[in-house]
């Protein structure tokens, strides 16, 4: 690369205006918070405020009803945030004159925090929102989904959230934007701690500042809660502090205004009011605004616990009359509250009792239930049973180990791991270096982190000879609960083409172990004779699936596993949904329609001998099945294989249709929306063979 030094002629053009975009978020609400609060300003008038006690019980509540249905959800979170989100929705609802969208942008990073935003402003009636409709938190029929997601809730969301980091630097863009198009509009972002690990997030905080001294940015106010914890734990005991890191952003060029405790809400709302009108005063000086608060508050057990109670730590309604109880700390709680609580403890006592009636009037059953476990310990036990023969298997992780279930490996081998925090693309480049000093580096995130925010290291580590082994879980619509922002639906194109990098995508736990160790073996041979070596990327689902498919079955290095011959169709299909080809095939046969049922774990490298024959004897028939979008999908590679081979097919690939995910209790909730069932491959099926 060489300077520009072109010369070009300055051209003439109409003065820059932007599009003129239609406002889609809800108007300020026109009412006063049902449950207030009320605190002074600056000029010593009253305000009034959304309770944060509030805020906490309604989130405990519609957190049982996700829980009951399936789903995961937060609590520490929202918790630590009460008394931010409510100062900064006074101060943003309280705008004389206008809408509060035209005088604030309000981007919220901390996603784990959404819940939280959902019950305040439902407080508020904000967007016609009533209790009732965060009942269905999480589920496939509500917008609320489990992080802000735009594409459901234009009205409530500006910016999409849920990989921290990410949506900061999306709020400086709206603020230079405003700039540029001369808008008085202050920008105010609000993330957690855990978020000022990614590189993106500390990119932003190089860059508001930066550009802000040279007057490119509108006002911008930066909310940090800051209390040492994630969703694995504490982040200074398992990582490093980030002490550091706040103490630098005054020297990065942030007016840094401390707020000693952040559930002072008097404190935090004169402190935010402090917080805009300091950034209105000096726009080149952008505002950080760093809350010391305690995850989980307002429950004694979720404030002492590691985690803060990242995520609900009730499995169902027995519970929640206290929880409601201690969250007003010994005073009432509304009625309505109250009452809501004793119906879900009384949902539960009927549940239980009726679980205890059946028990009473079935006999025991002979028949042994099918082992299941989660595809990733095959994964973890693999790496333990090669590091015991002497293999330097090395685990580098970021926040999510007891999720993929690396954790296994860890706790068998504590000194053999490190965290690095929550930074992605900073765990794939630290196992680039491992893998350079000698070591077989694993690297494990979920499957939408470690494709988008580690495809960059991903590529430099194969082109810099140092291969990783990643463990990627959480694919496709397996993390139904999270949303769209969490639902990795482009992981086999996002990594397939990746030089020396094989993508294989296990079933079951037994699949997943033997290739894991087989990974293991041949990466350490390979580098051991001088070979560049391969990266491995293994993606796996979240759910529970049978141990293994069929009994006695060996798992050949690049090889498909056929686990039913037929002569009419082939139905091909890999990780979560296997299951479904596999009762398609069987469906089929008492039609009398024999079908081919392949298992096809090397996704980018498809193994023509096998699939190729099966296509073959099946007249060319196949129809795929995958939790993944169908451009750049396994059908499609399995299809282009077999066209470069000159194997004359009709292929029928179910998967994504070029659309984004959302929340749901479970992923069949998605997976037959979306039409990913056993049902639409026989369909499919019957179509290509003249049978409907």
């Amino acid at each position: 690369m060489a300077e520009d030094k072109s010369v070009v002629k300055q051209v003439e053009a109409p003065p820059l205006a932007p599009l003129n975009l239609k406002p889609r978020l809800a108007p300020t609400p026109r009412r006063a918070p049902k449950y207030p609060v009320r605190v002074k300003n600056a000029a010593g008038q009253e305000v009034i405020l959304g309770d944060p006690r509030a805020t906490r019980a309604l989130v405990a509540l519609m957190d049982v009803h996700a829980v009951n249905g399936g789903a995961a959800c937060h609590w520490g979170g929202p918790a630590a945030f009460a008394e931010i989100m409510a100062a900064i929705h006074g101060i943003m609802f309280s705008v004389p004159g206008r809408e509060w969208h035209e005088a604030f942008n309000f981007v919220n990073d901390a996603g784990h925090t959404e819940n939280g935003v959902y019950a305040l402003r439902a407080n508020y009636g904000f967007d016609g929102m009533t209790f009732e409709d965060l009942k269905p938190f999480r589920s496939i029929k509500s917008k609320f989904t489990g992080h802000g997601e735009s594409h459901l809730n234009p009205e409530g969301v500006l910016l999409s959230n849920g990989p921290l980091g990410s949506a900061l630097p999306q709020s400086q863009g709206l603020a230079i934007a405003d700039k540029v198009a001369k808008r008085d509009r202050v920008t105010i972002c609000t993330m957690s701690d855990g978020a000022a690990m990614e590189g993106e997030a500390k990119e932003a905080f190089a860059a508001i500042p930066g550009l802000a001294s040279k007057a490119r940015v509108n006002p911008y106010v930066l909310v940090i809660s800051d209390n040492d914890t994630k969703l694995s734990g504490r982040i200074t005991k398992d990582a490093f502090s980030m002490q550091r890191t706040f103490a630098a952003m005054g020297a990065l060029g942030w007016n840094v205004i401390p707020v000693p405790n952040g559930h002072d809400l008097q404190a935090v709302y004169l402190t935010v009011e402090q917080g805009i009108a300091a950034a209105k005063a000096d726009p080149t000086r952008p505002v950080c605004l760093l809350a010391k608060t305690i995850k989980g508050y307002g429950i004694k057990a979720t404030e002492e616990n590691s985690t803060g109670g990242h995520g609900f730590p009730l499995a169902n309604g027995e519970r929640i009359v206290d929880w409601v109880n201690e969250i007003y700390s010994g005073q009432q709680p509304p009625e309505e509250f109250l009452d809501w609580a004793k119906a879900l403890r009384l949902d539960w006592e009927q549940k239980e009792a009726a679980k205890k009636a059946k028990a009473a009037a079935s006999p025991a059953t002979i028949a042994a239930a099918v082992k299941k476990d989660k595809v990733q310990s095959g994964l973890a036990k693999a790496a333990v049973r090669a590091a015991q023969e002497g293999l330097p298997v090395y685990s580098i992780s970021a926040d999510v180990q007891g999720s993929t279930g690396i954790s296994l490996f860890q706790k068998s081998l504590p000194d053999r791991f490190i965290e690095v925090g929550i930074a992605e693309a900073n765990m794939i480049s630290t196992g680039a270096g491992f893998a350079k000093a000698g070591f077989i580096p694993i690297v494990d995130t979920f499957g939408q982190f470690g494709v988008t925010k580690g495809n960059l290291p991903l590529t430099m580590a194969a082109l810099s000879q140092a291969p990783v082994i990643a463990l990627f879980s959480h694919v496709g619509f397996q993390d139904a609960a999270d949303g769209a922002s969490h639902q990795a639906t482009t992981y086999l194109a996002a990594t397939s083409a990746i030089p020396h990098t094989i993508v294989i995508a296990p079933s079951c736990s037994e699949e997943a172990e033997a290739f894991m160790y087989q990974a293991i073996k041949r990466y350490a041979a390979d580098r051991a004779s001088g070979k560049d070596g391969d990266t491995y990327i293994f993606f796996v689902g979240r759910e529970n699936y049978p141990l293994s498919w069929v009994e006695n079955a060996r798992y050949e290095w690049g090889k498909a596993q056929v686990l039913q011959e037929g002569s009419d169709v082939v139905l091909v299909a890999c990780g979560p949904l296997l299951s479904k080809a596999i009762e398609a095939g069987t469906k089929l046969a008492e039609q009398n329609i024999k079908a081919t049922v392949i298992n096809n774990p090397f996704v980018n490298r498809v193994d023509l001998d096998t699939i190729g024959a099966a296509v073959k004897a099946c007249s060319g028939r196949v129809v795929t099945i995958e939790d993944h979008q169908v451009v750049g999908g396994m059908g499609a590679q399995i299809s282009h294989a077999l066209s470069q081979a000159g194997i004359a097919h009709r292929i029928k690939s179910l998967g994504i249709h070029g659309e984004f995910g959302q929340s749901a209790y479970v992923a069949e909730h998605l997976y037959e929306k979306h039409g990913l069932t056993a049902k639409k491959m026989i369909e499919a099926a019957l179509t290509l063979i003249d049978r409907k």
